[in-house]
């Protein structure tokens, strides 16, 4: 019987330690938040967070009286439509990221580096401390309303170009730009590459990529978004910037313009002012994270965007775990 007693108790607390060891080990493991931006929007987004976290629901609150606009009621309920538009839409991704990262924090967890995609780097952004939650609020409100703008004042067009290298993609946009204004706006993965510009000249550049063998799918945008379409809104945006206080980040943050870290603020205002019309080097940014042996890469926000680009980029025996946390269940499968 004591036999039986001791070796319950020694079995016990062998497999405490292990589970001890086991998360010991991942707490070791270099840790990436990765925010999501524009397209990863669903009506839904965030609500069970809202409705189980105060504190989600003071972010709401706070975002709502910078911005305005009833964003708890445009992420739950939609419409979809309303949802979508931009001056809109900037504030509310921005609300969920900000909540989902809210909760990762209050159960103490917290990022080696940081990242966001467009949109989304205002957010890690505010994850890293370089603005506080209230001025990325501002922020990404004040950037909606100019791309908003410039929307309405020059038609626009985004494409995907999928199955060419950045090469062959940059060489058919440098030769589409005598039709018009054409650049790459994304590298999303090696050979996914996002076009933008005024539609006939993107289409144009479309057809010459289906020509080498590309796939090309026209995207549900507003605007052609990282073109010199929206520089109008590029000085505006500057100075506004430069009314914001940045700090230096508390954790590296890697940034879309330049695809590497930087620490002074002055130069993070200069980066993010030009970030509206320069190209995302999203590819370049996730194999700077591999450089840096990032083993747990978190999309922290709705949808699955990030997480689908990062699949396509990590070399299949790349060690790591992939997670995405936008709902309760994703934060309880992330924390186990």
């Amino acid at each position: 019987m004591v036999f039986i007693i001791l070796f319950s108790l020694s079995y016990f607390w062998f497999i405490r330690i292990k589970s001890y060891n086991e998360r010991k080990g991942d707490a070791l493991k270099k840790t990436a938040f990765l925010f999501p931006g524009q397209g990863s929007q669903a009506v839904g987004m965030g609500f069970d967070f809202y409705q189980e976290y105060d504190v989600v629901r003071e972010l709401f609150d706070m975002a709502e009286e910078i911005s305005k606009i009833n964003i708890s009621k445009l992420c739950f309920k939609g419409p979809m439509e309303d949802l979508t538009e931009t001056v809109n839409l900037q504030p509310a991704v921005t609300a969920v990221n900000l909540a989902c990262l809210t909760v990762i924090e209050k159960e103490g967890v917290i990022p080696d580096i940081c990242a966001g995609h467009s949109l989304g780097e205002y957010s890690a952004m505010s994850a890293s401390g370089i603005v506080s939650r209230g001025d990325t609020f501002r922020l990404v409100f004040k950037r909606g309303e100019l791309m908003h703008r410039e929307a309405v004042k020059n038609k626009g067009a985004m494409h995907a170009i999928i199955g060419l290298p950045i090469d062959a993609v940059a060489e058919i946009v440098e030769k589409t730009k005598k039709e018009g204004i054409v650049a790459v706006a994304n590298h999303n993965a090696e050979k996914q590459i996002v076009i933008t510009g005024a539609p006939d000249p993107v289409e144009k550049a479309s057809l010459l990529a289906a020509s080498q063998g590309a796939k090309a799918i026209p995207l549900k945008v507003s605007g052609a978004w990282h073109s010199e379409l929206i520089q109008g809104a590029q000085d505006e945006l500057k100075d506004f910037i430069e009314s914001i206080p940045f700090n230096r980040p508390q954790k590296p943050t890697i940034f879309n313009v330049t695809a590497d870290f930087e620490k002074e603020p002055d130069e993070i205002k200069s980066i993010m002012a030009r970030q509206l019309c320069s190209p995302v080097k999203w590819y370049d940014s996730m194999c700077k994270l591999m450089d840096e042996h990032i083993e747990i890469f978190v999309e922290v926000g709705p949808g699955k965007v990030l997480t689908g680009l990062l699949k396509k980029i990590l070399p299949k025996d790349y060690p790591c775990q992939i997670f995405n946390v936008n709902s309760m269940k994703e934060l309880e499968r992330f924390l186990k």
